[in-house]
């Protein structure tokens, strides 16, 4: 329990620092734009395939995660988009916002989390789930964004699917998986010089998300962001857990599934939002009120997933 709360800490603590940074112009957009491609490109994907080349993957129990991962994002995707036909609650922009806050996760807490609670491990276990939810959440994105607004074209989807498939995050994990599977050693001086790069990525990247946040114009979009904010990190969580009790995840797994369909929403769901005609205002007012409410209902539902019945 104390060590839940001390990786929780730390990782909303840089956050807020990168806010504090922000708001006291110690740093300013420039920096922070150039910070990001750095983490996004080289010392995320560096993190990631370091810890995965070495990993004990046939010791995760990924077979049994990965389907526990998708189950529930799929439930969550199906109601949405039934709610949406049925009672036409939002615009179609509008609907897009909050489906992608209802669905996408955020790649630096889920890594800093998983990495602080089961170390070199917890980081193998979360390089799969992104390997396996990256794709999956982006490409229901860009349909739902497809079907809800006016201004997406079939061929900038096209395009974005093909970005999606070039992902850095997706191809470094299947990198040292590959390696992985394949018994082929990193060259130790290589080896090291990606751990050394890696270590960057998390703590910066949490910092961005907290320069990131738009905290003055919650109150414009207080309803549909409370209604996907609630989807996100509560329904979504809620409906892994029959899943994982069916499967009979590991504690080690089960925990897993429940820290990442808990995670709040992603900073590309914004970017995503302007480049397929969606509500990128309404975005990032679920970006940061989600970020936001992470740091009450995370520990308490990974407390809570600390209790479930696994194997």
């Amino acid at each position: 329990m104390t060590a839940l709360f001390s990786a929780l800490i730390a990782v909303f603590g840089l956050i807020l620092l990168g806010q504090v940074l922000q708001r006291t112009a110690f740093t300013n957009d420039a920096f922070w734009h150039i910070a990001e491609r750095l983490i996004y490109f080289l010392a995320l994907p560096a993190l990631l395939v370091s810890n995965l080349s070495a990993a004990p993957l046939e010791a995760l129990d990924l077979g049994r995660m990965a389907v526990a991962l998708v189950i529930p994002v799929t439930l969550v995707t199906i109601l949405l988009l039934a709610w949406q036909a049925r009672y036409d609650t939002f615009t179609g922009p509008a609907f897009t916002s909050v489906f992608q806050g209802g669905i996408r996760l955020n790649t630096y807490i889920g890594l800093a989390t998983a990495g602080a609670l089961f170390g070199s491990d917890g980081l193998a276990m979360a390089a799969v789930s992104l390997a396996v939810l990256i794709p999956l959440v982006n490409i229901f994105s860009v349909l739902a964004l497809l079907r809800h607004t006016g201004s997406a074209s079939k061929t900038g989807a096209n395009l974005l699917i093909m970005q999606i498939l070039r992902n850095p995050l997706v191809l470094a994990c299947l990198l040292g998986i590959g390696l992985n599977m394949l018994d082929v050693g990193l060259f130790p001086p290589l080896l090291t010089l990606l751990d050394a790069l890696g270590q960057a990525a998390l703590p910066l990247g949490l910092m961005a998300v907290g320069a990131g946040l738009q905290i003055a114009r919650l109150g414009q979009h207080a309803r549909p962001a409370l209604l996907s904010s609630g989807i996100k990190l509560i329904l979504l969580p809620m409906l892994s857990v029959p899943v994982i009790v069916a499967l009979g995840l590991t504690p080690v797994a089960a925990i897993g599934v429940v820290l990442f369909a808990a995670l709040p929403t992603s900073a590309s769901s914004y970017i995503l939002a302007r480049q397929l005609g969606g509500d990128a205002q309404l975005m990032a007012s679920i970006l940061s009120l989600q970020t936001l409410l992470s740091a009450v209902t995370l520990p308490v539902i990974l407390w809570l997933a600390l209790h479930l019945p696994t194997a």
